[in-house]
């Protein structure tokens, strides 16, 4: 028998639960339940694969459940990402129902679905996006969830202030002031930092994700979650930070990171990338 829709879905959802060790049900729940060839656009899609991308057979909704990237603008190669990766994301943000989530560099609003179908209609998504026509498209596809407010912008300032978490979707070079008034004591955010990649397009970058969580006042831990290549969030580079980055990296003492420090103090040898908003041991 030819599995419905439903069910790619759900083999989908427990597929990234298993090979991932995913233990919100309510993540699961949300994989399986949000229809993913909603924000991909009409199909045929194209798709990336390791032998390189190529368009499904035909636009029959059923291809888009694998766990990898398709096109949501392949002349311009914009992709919609691995769910997994995003899945392991939200786990370690740790949200769940109520929570008040900012979300930046949210597209055609597929992985913003994911999160307010997380939180549900007691809680709260604000999701934001730079490209004029995505965030036309977010708001139209985002409807069902009316707890979701899709905002035009680069995600690095005006930001409301008091969420539980914030998940940046893109990378950055530096942690931004912006990003941390916005959490609530306890709140957390995840960032990727990247460096370029050499001989790819500045668009992209290779990096590590960090998260932070905002003890009390201006203390926050840190600490790395894994090595990530992404879009770049490019009002969130700084060229001189981007190279200190590289070669901090290629340290490898980034798994040592336990806090970030806001206050301006001399570096010292807990110091992993020092500047604004310091990585340290």
């Amino acid at each position: 028998m030819t599995p419905t829709v439903a069910a790619a879905r759900a083999f989908l959802a427990d597929e990234i639960r298993v090979a991932h060790n995913i233990q919100s049900p309510r993540i699961v729940d949300a994989l399986a339940s949000v229809p993913r060839e909603r924000f991909l656009g009409p199909g045929p899609w194209q798709m990336f694969s390791i032998a390189g991308p190529r368009v499904t057979d035909d636009a029959d909704p059923r291809h888009v459940y694998h766990d990898t990237s398709y096109a949501l603008d392949a002349a311009r190669s914009l992709y919609n990402g691995q769910p997994s990766l995003v899945a392991t994301w939200l786990e370690a943000l740790g949200i769940g129902e109520g929570s008040r989530v900012i979300h930046i560099g949210c597209a055609t609003g597929y992985f913003a679905a994911l999160i307010a179908h997380i939180v549900g209609p007691t809680g709260s998504v604000h999701a934001i996006e730079i490209d004029p026509g995505f965030v036309e498209r977010a708001r139209v596809n985002l409807a069902e969830w009316p707890w979701v407010s899709v905002h035009h912008g680069n995600g690095t300032r005006d930001l409301p202030a008091g969420y539980d978490a914030l998940l940046v979707h893109a990378g950055a070079t530096h942690i931004l002031d912006a990003w941390l008034d916005a959490l609530a004591d306890g709140g957390r955010l995840l960032a990727p930092l990247t460096s370029g990649i050499p001989g790819m397009p500045s668009t992209l970058g290779k990096g590590m994700t960090i998260l932070i969580t905002h003890e009390r006042a201006r203390e926050y831990r840190a600490r790395f979650l894994s090595m990530v290549a992404i879009y770049s969030l490019q009002e969130a580079r700084d060229e001189n930070v981007a190279k200190a980055l590289g070669q901090a990296m290629m340290t490898g003492a980034f798994a040592k990171i336990t806090r970030l420090r806001r206050d301006s103090h001399e570096r010292t040898d807990t110091c992993w990338l020092h500047g604004t908003n310091c990585l340290s041991a």
